[in-house]
């Protein structure tokens, strides 16, 4: 758009609750501008749903938009409702790691498997950073939070790769660093056809990055972008190289017919009959 971007346009008059290096302020901000540069000059045609946690207060209550703030877990079968009874609106999930793949992984499985055609973004932060920094299971093995202060025993779950493999038209993960590569990628997962996630590994400097030993946001930026690899350098990489690294791109786009359009075809020929 040949308009200058700015946050007034899409945002409300609230201060934001993030705490100071949060890393929803970039993903906050770089979805607007993706936003913008769509040639959205406001957000009516959009939806967004989010449930509890940190990530799930980017669009509510501060965009200027529609949005349904629901239970913890519960944003992504609120959306497909909404995407089926308004097929015409861009539907969009913003959550955390806690809220998208902890108490609601099955909801996001299911989406994905169903090919909704909504946008899911999972700002993982890889802690509860809201409730006191517990454990979540995207919390890098042996790094120790409140509940496991001697370090997390169990394996972190790879979401991208899991919904990858459950059925998802587009599926990509950046960090907070990847401020280009996720712009670029908050458009295409909002043209997709079909069920979209993206994955943005956040800084939480309260709540994950003290604890770990990192003494400020910045330091754990460094970090983001020393320990990234793209999917094509992580095909070349064993296992074992790939211990501690943040595999970030594209990991699938394609098309294929959506929730909505398969729900509207079954009507169509019922209502023949």
């Amino acid at each position: 758009m040949s308009e200058e971007f700015s946050l007034r346009t899409y945002l409300r008059d609230i201060q934001p609750p993030f705490c100071a290096g949060c890393g929803a302020f970039t993903v906050m901000n770089t979805f607007l501008r993706a936003v913008h540069e769509m040639g959205h000059k406001d957000l009516r045609g959009f939806a967004f749903c989010s449930g509890i946690g940190c990530s799930s207060w980017i669009p509510s209550p501060h965009f200027k938009a529609d949005t349904i703030h629901v239970t913890h877990g519960r944003s992504i079968p609120v959306a497909t409702g909404v995407k089926l009874m308004r097929p015409d609106l861009n539907v969009v999930v913003f959550g955390g790691d806690g809220d998208i793949v902890g108490i609601g992984l099955s909801h996001l499985i299911h989406a994905a498997r169903r090919n909704v055609d909504i946008t899911v973004v999972m700002v993982n932060n890889m802690i509860y950073g809201m409730t006191g920094g517990q454990v979540a299971p995207t919390t890098p093995f042996k790094l120790p939070t409140t509940t496991t202060p001697y370090g997390n025993f169990e394996r972190a779950l790879d979401a991208s790769k899991l919904i990858a493999s459950a059925g998802a038209c587009y599926v990509a993960r950046w960090t907070t660093t990847h401020v280009s590569q996720l712009k670029e990628s908050f458009k295409t997962a909002v043209n997709t056809k079909g069920f979209a996630f993206i994955e943005v590994i956040s800084q939480c400097p309260t709540a994950f990055g003290r604890r770990v030993g990192f003494k400020d946001a910045g330091e754990m930026l460094q970090w983001f972008k020393a320990n990234s690899v793209t999917v094509e350098e992580a095909n070349k990489l064993t296992e074992e190289e790939l211990q501690n690294k943040i595999v970030v791109g594209e990991f699938v786009k394609k098309e294929a017919p959506s929730l909505t359009e398969t729900v509207y075809a079954v009507l169509k020929e019922a209502q023949k009959k």
